[in-house]
């Protein structure tokens, strides 16, 4: 897969949404369910971070309901991208990026949204033909100024800014030119989860769906 590809995949998933959930998931039973209730919300892509240890098997279970497109985040590694595309995993998200995990990902056609943090991250994956790409981590680096500053000068990179971001800030974000969604994991929180309270997710993502 060429890094031209992978950019035009992402780029489609970025479009889907204007949110797309950042999980971490701890319990395989949950899985399911949490993914139903994001799907029913309209959030259709997931990433699932590899963060837990039944993170593998969460991507194979949410990947199992109907509607969502689901991917491995934290992918750090080319061990990372292979056990995730072994699961089921539709594609990858890295906090940054190394020429050695981008290499694999197109090597076993895994299309990677890889992460840059200033412009020269940024460049440099779009001289190596990655136009869309993630922020991160957003807040801590500069915030929608910071995306906003970027867009005259790089005008043909899209961004899926992600860190920090909630309800409350995520319009000034998607209000951006340079902008096609946010990453966030406000429409999944913990204690929902964890009590099963699946229609209370499912009205965070419906409201999270309408935020463009």
């Amino acid at each position: 897969m060429t890094p031209q590809d992978a950019s035009s995949f992402t780029e489609s998933l970025c479009h889907r949404a204007p949110v797309i959930p950042v999980l971490v998931v701890d319990d395989l039973d949950t899985a399911q369910p949490l993914a139903a209730a994001l799907v029913s919300g309209g959030l259709t892509v997931l990433e699932v971070t590899l963060r837990t240890p039944v993170a593998l098997s969460v991507i194979r279970e949410m990947s199992q309901v109907t509607g969502g497109i689901v991917g491995a985040g934290t992918v750090l590694t080319p061990e990372d991208a292979e056990n995730a595309k072994a699961a089921g995993a539709e594609f990858a998200v890295s906090p940054g990026a190394t020429d050695r995990l981008l290499s694999a990902c197109e090597d076993i056609g895994l299309p990677i949204l890889p992460g840059a943090a200033t412009a020269t991250e940024a460049m440099m994956l779009l001289e190596r033909g990655y136009s869309t790409q993630k922020f991160f981590p957003a807040e801590a680096s500069g915030g929608a100024a910071m995306l906003k500053a970027l867009a005259s000068p790089l005008p043909q990179i899209l961004f899926c800014p992600t860190g920090g971001i909630g309800h409350d800030n995520a319009h000034d974000y998607l209000a951006l030119p340079n902008v096609a969604c946010v990453g966030g994991s406000w429409v999944a929180p913990k204690d929902l989860v964890q009590a099963g309270k699946w229609a209370g997710i499912t009205d965070l993502a419906a409201a999270a769906s309408q935020l463009r």
